[in-house]
C-alpha cells in the first residue's frame, strides 16, 4: 500500500497515486487513511476515458460509487489536466479505486496511468 505524501507546507493536505496497470481499467485499492478525495491531477498520457469509481467501507468489499439519484459519479478526464472535486462524495469511505470508463463500459489503459490524488484531511 502507498503512503499518502504530506504537503510540506500544509498537513492537513496530501497526495497518494492510484495506478491502472498496462492493460486494465481499474486501479489498486488506495488507503485514504483519514484523508478524503479533493481532486486529480491526470498524467501526460492518457487512453481516452472519464473517470469512475468504486469505494468500501471495510476495506474489503468494494462498490460503485454512484450519487443519491442512482447516477454513477463521473469524472471527465483528460491528460495533463487538473479536476477539483468535492470532498464530501468520499467522506465515510475507507478505501478508493479509480476506474477508466464507467461501470458498463470500462476502458483499457494502454500503458500504466498513475494518476495523482489530492487529498484533504478529515476534521
Amino acid at each position: 500500500m502507498t503512503q499518502i505524501h504530506p504537503a510540506p507546507t500544509q498537513t492537513r493536505l496530501g497526495t497518494l497515486d492510484a495506478t491502472i496497470a498496462s492493460g486494465q481499467s481499474l486501479s489498486a485499492a488506495v488507503d485514504l487513511k483519514g484523508y478524503t478525495l479533493a481532486g486529480v491531477v491526470m498524467p501526460a498520457a492518457w487512453t481516452a476515458a472519464n473517470l469512475t469509481f468504486q469505494v468500501s467501507v471495510d476495506g474489503t468489499t468494494f462498490v460503485d460509487l454512484y450519487d443519491d439519484g442512482g447516477t454513477e459519479i463521473a469524472v471527465t478526464a483528460v491528460f495533463s489536466r487538473g479536476i477539483r472535486l468535492d470532498p464530501a462524495l468520499w467522506s465515510g469511505f475507507e478505501k478508493l479505486k479509480v476506474r477508466s470508463g464507467t461501470t458498463g463500459v470500462p476502458v483499457i489503459q494502454a500503458a500504466e496511468r498513475a494518476i495523482t490524488l489530492a487529498l484533504r484531511a478529515l476534521g
